[in-house]
């Protein structure tokens, strides 16, 4: 695996060890995309560091648990965003 890969793994999955964010959040955070984040945390992350791969995963699960609590957050932000910048709906 390429060096710069495996420190952006790393640096995820510390990242989300440590705050407890959402995949979403990790990515607008690195500056990835969300499908990057998910696969380095829970394909590549495994076999790089498997103590903070459990740590994730426990993150993960609890915010799969919670997901309906948060009940649309981006959507409603991102129509937030629209009508800030005067964007109509389609």
């Amino acid at each position: 695996m390429w060096s710069e890969i495996e420190v952006r793994v790393r640096t995820c999955g510390e990242y989300i060890a440590r705050t407890g964010c959402t995949v979403r959040a990790c990515a607008e955070k690195m500056g990835t995309s969300k499908s990057t984040v998910h696969k380095d945390v829970t394909e590549r992350l495994p076999e790089i560091d498997p103590l903070i791969a459990a740590r994730v995963k426990d993150v993960l699960e609890k915010n799969l648990r919670e997901r309906h609590l948060r009940g649309g957050e981006s959507t409603r932000k991102k129509y937030a965003r629209r009508k800030k910048r005067g964007i109509q709906s389609e």
